[in-house]
């Protein structure tokens, strides 16, 4: 004879290989609450509807049955409804149980049932559990040998409560003593408080609607596991399962058996997809307005682990999230479009206490049909990662068909973990430690249609030892989700196109840079020069990509009300953050190689102040004196020198404003709130309001804009109306050269630099201010001649391209000046030393001077405008074979050796700079801190490196550099 076990097992053979899922099909009910059935209906708990009592029924005290109205008893119960009988004349009353007829020797009660005086039990059957034909009404022995008292269903006598014994010597508690919470205390004596109760168990009596209910219980207290061949709670239930195929399914669900649970998505891995992507949700969630539908009203279904239906309760009640706070942030976690994370730890104390009892939820997402005006629920499907399939964790990949979806889930499960009695504390308890609802919106949709939503849960096990001291992490969470494939190739396909363009601008720049220091072959230095004019080009790709799409998210995804676009996740965020550490490596680069070459160029102040008159100088050795001419001054140098070491670093923003006026609309105004990953577009948040986590796309591109907007701000000004109404630095410059009659010739590159004409057209700087003075008259009043290079122009500043003899002859002599390698000690050096390299001081001064007039005809030079293409690439078409060319330059281009023509540069790296720092910690402060020392110590480094390379080419004592 086959053993259960074996019938079991053959039956587990037989399941079907794939329960088929209808295409589209889609898991939603009417929404029916218990008290909502008419008096002659009962809620049904495996449909979650109202059904039919019979004839001669009426609806239970608890609503989830039906009950025979009095003087019927019940012929048949399947847990739900049932089927009544009229009993005979001669019996008048039914049995406690319901089932049987029986006469009543007093009153009965209003359900039609015997009712015996008060200390007496109703017996209605014999020893044997033979029905009477009477039943009778015994007193209780309440007396000392006895002490006997009915029991709480009135139906045995029992010893009464061990206090009534001791305070009163019998089963009642009379007067001094006093009753409380059901014990007898005596007067004199400590007693618990009158709102204490007493502990008692009761027999459950479990029907097969919800023995079917416990049964499912069990088996998801046994993490849903299926094993082929196992007899454990969840192979019973599928034994069930399949052998009940006959009674149908609930609500068109192929796996929702009548009388039975859902449990399960199918008997197999498989559906997972068909599920989740198949069947839209069937109403539409928008950001702004009154709409109901800017809330996720979600419902469950409540069932105690006996299997009996509990209650109906939204989870933005606050059920669902074991981490204590405000009612008002735990609903928060429900508003459409909010990312919620929450995470606490809970004392094991905490949760026995809490959760003595297992209770069991059926989730659902409530929607209103706005066709048939009723409100239906859909069934929300659970991705348990402990569910073992066939001794496989199917759910714990990512892989969607491999999925096995479950429905019913549980907190805190501290009953089966408790040995030999209910009484005893558990040993193990089991939490459900993450839970994450998400949802996941429909792609290319425009009015906010999302697929069913997912909740995954993990559960851990817990070992209890010291419950006071022990502690268990848990977290909740909701997130949302759309497919960001289409957004990455769109991502790729502009980092192709401007990576591409970003290569050809750099081979065109590497050309050019190789006409300008005059070598026409590709060597190593070429290709390395390439690779550093690439990564400043490519940063600032990356940065124009990462901007674009910071400031689309946070547009796009604030501004909507019907919604089309949902955040990335924090992990798909990775490849976002990726493209901004990218953008900031590479623009270090940029900004280095800026440094490095702003450090090292070749300038020289070019004197054209001439000698005024004879001066008598006694001649060492000969002891005679003979007639020289005047020393030339050599202030106005020191003088000129100095300007140009303070306008080294000056820009077009001020940094400190920079970073004050970022800072304060982020953390004052509130701008920061807009990085929140939620739907609202507020900059204020109240401190009772749940404050959702930062998006760190959001982040950037808030920070990014209000870094641009200020930056622009602020370059606006200085160029409209501070430098033209206040001080235009880099123009008083050049108006000081004129006035101190200084030329500045500048080398960038070896063939390639600028030349500021400061050529005094009074022939004469070096004078008094009364002479000053009229000089300055006389060029106001257009009586001399006009400051520019070639005559009758203003043009006083150039772009110069140099020959190669030109160069060669400039570096025989610069290698004089720099021979002793820097420049010369005043105080400490030899005479000799002194005079040679005051000698080639002169000797470059009049080189210069002289090459400026025309003399060299071998090293002649041409005055040309750039062409428009020129001036648009930035460079050179025209090589300088024979003649140098200087290009009429009306932009002061000279002030690309300096920080104020490379703001671009600058403000790109202290904005990628704050953005990075505040990405890795999360704090706008610290960002904006770190980014103004940054600022402070490149600006030292500058200055100091700076000021020591124009004392080495100047020949200008560091020491008058103030």
């Amino acid at each position: 004879m086959a053993t259960p076990r074996r019938w079991l097992g053959m039956a587990l053979l037989l399941l079907p290989l794939h329960a088929g899922l209808a295409g589209g099909q889609a898991f939603f009910l009417p929404w029916r609450q218990p008290q909502s059935c008419a008096a002659t209906q009962y809620f049904d708990i495996a449909t979650l509807s109202c059904g039919q009592c019979g004839a001669s029924q009426t609806k239970g005290h608890r609503d989830t049955s039906c009950a025979c109205q009095p003087g019927f008893k019940i012929i048949n119960n399947n847990g739900g409804s049932i089927t009544c009988e009229k009993c005979p004349e001669d019996t008048g009353g039914v049995t406690q149980d319901g089932w049987d007829c029986i006469a009543c020797p007093y009153e009965l009660t209003a359900e039609g049932k015997c009712k015996c005086p008060i200390n007496q039990i109703l017996v209605e059957r014999d020893t044997n559990g033979a029905l009477l034909k009477t039943a009778l009404c015994v007193q209780c022995d309440g007396m000392e040998q006895s002490f006997a008292a009915p029991n709480d269903l009135n139906n045995r006598c029992i010893r009464c409560e061990p206090t009534f014994v001791s305070a009163n010597k019998s089963c009642t508690c009379h007067n001094p003593n006093i009753l409380t919470g059901g014990l007898c205390f005596r007067s004199l004596g400590n007693f618990p408080p009158k709102e204490t109760a007493t502990v008692r168990f009761g027999k459950l009596l479990y029907s097969n609607l919800t023995s079917c209910q416990a049964l499912g219980n069990m088996c998801v207290m046994n993490m849903n596991i299926l094993n082929t061949g196992s007899t454990d709670a969840c192979g019973l239930f599928q034994y069930v399962y399949i052998n009940t195929v006959g009674l149908g399914t609930v609500h068109s669900v192929s796996f929702w058996r009548q009388n039975l649970p859902w449990l399960y998505y199918g008997d197999q891995p498989g559906l997972a997809t068909q599920v989740l992507e198949t069947t839209p949700f069937p109403t539409s969630f928008t950001f702004k307005g009154t709409n109901n539908n800017i809330k996720l009203d979600f419902i469950a279904a409540l069932y105690d682990a006996g299997g009996n239906f509990l209650q109906w309760q939204h989870l933005e009640d606050g059920i669902f999230q074991l981490c204590p706070d405000t009612l008002t942030r735990l609903s928060a976690a429900y508003t459409f479009g909010t990312t919620y994370q929450q995470k606490c730890k809970i004392s094991v104390s905490k949760i026995l206490k809490d959760y003595s009892q297992p209770v069991f939820y059926d989730v659902f997402l409530e929607y209103h049909n706005d066709e048939d005006k009723q409100q239906y629920l859909w069934a929300v499907p659970v991705l348990n990662l402990n569910l073992q399939y066939n001794e496989v964790f199917v759910n714990k990949g990512s892989n969607m068909n491999s999925w096995l979806l479950t429905r019913r889930i549980f907190l805190v499960d501290t009953l089966s973990g408790r040995e030999n009695e209910l009484g005893n504390q558990p040993r193990i308890i089991r939490i459900a430690s993450e839970i994450t609802i998400s949802i996941r919106l429909v792609p290319n949709t425009q009015r906010g249609s999302i697929y069913p939503p997912l909740i995954t849960i993990v559960y851990s096990d817990v070992l209890v030892q010291n419950p006071n001291t022990e502690n268990v992490m848990v977290s909740f969470s909701v997130s949302y989700e759309m497919n960001q494939s289409e957004a990455r190739i769109q991502t790729d396909i502009a980092l192709g196109v401007l990576g591409g363009l970003a290569v050809l601008w750099s081979l065109l720049r590497t050309a050019g840079w190789k006409r300008r220091i005059g070598s026409p072959m590709i060597d190593l230095q070429t290709v390395l020069k390439f690779l550093l004019f690439y990564a400043g080009d490519l940063a600032n790709v990356f940065f124009t990509i990462t901007v674009g799409t910071g400031i689309y998210w946070l547009i796009f995804f604030k501004a909507q009300q019907f919604v089309s676009v949902l955040l990335p996740l924090p992990s798909q965020e990775d490849h976002f953050v990726a493209y901004i550490w990218c953008a900031f490596l590479l623009k270090i680069i940029q900004f280095l190689h800026l440094l490095a070459s702003q450090l090292s160029i070749d300038i020289f102040f070019i004197d054209w102040e001439r000698p005024r008159g004879k001066v008598l100088k006694a001649v060492e050795g000969e002891g005679g004196i003979r007639s020289i001419s005047a020393p030339v001054s050599i202030w106005r140098t020191y003088f000129i020198a100095n300007e140009w070491n303070e306008i080294q670093t000056i820009r077009k923003i001020n940094p400190l404003f920079q970073v004050l006026a970022v800072l304060f609309f982020l953390e004052f105004v509130g701008f920061s709130n807009l990085a929140i990953m939620d739907s609202s577009s507020d900059l204020t948040r109240s401190p009772e309001s749940y404050i959702a986590p930062s998006s760190r796309i959001l982040r950037y591109g808030v920070s990014a804009a209000i870094w641009l907007v200020i930056a622009i701000i602020q370059i606006i000004y200085f160029s409209v109306f501070y430098e033209r109404f206040v001080e235009d630095k880099i123009r008083q410059f050049v108006d000081l050269c004129c006035m101190s009659n200084i030329s500045v010739f500048l080398l960038l590159h070896r063939c390639f630099g600028y030349y500021i004409h400061g050529r005094s057209v009074h022939g004469h700087s070096d004078t008094n201010m009364e002479e000053m003075n009229l000089n300055l008259k006389r060029e106001a009043e257009n009586l001399c001649s006009q400051r520019g290079l070639l005559p009758n122009t203003d043009g006083q500043t150039f772009q110069i391209s140099i020959s190669n003899r030109m160069r060669q002859h400039y570096d025989r002599i610069h290698e004089t000046l720099t021979r002793k390698h820097g420049p010369v000690r005043l105080l400490n050096s030899s005479a000799t030393t002194f005079e040679q390299s005051t000698k080639a001081y002169h000797t470059m001064n009049k080189f210069l001077g002289s090459f400026i007039d025309h003399v060299h005809k071998e090293m002649d030079y041409i005055v040309k405008d750039k062409l428009l293409l020129e001036r648009l690439l930035g460079m050179e078409f025209m090589e300088p074979m024979d003649k140098s060319i200087f290009y009429n330059d009306e932009g002061h281009s000279f002030s690309d050796v300096l920080y104020y023509g490379n703001e671009s540069v600058l403000l790109i790296f202290d904005l990628l700079f704050f953005t990075v720092v505040d990405i890795g910690s999360q704090s706008f402060v610290l960002a904006a801190v770190l980014t103004y020392l940054q600022q402070e110590i490149f600006r030292f480094i500058r200055n100091s490196i700076g000021q020591k390379n124009l004392a080495s080419k100047t020949l200008v004592d560091e020491r008058f550099l103030i």
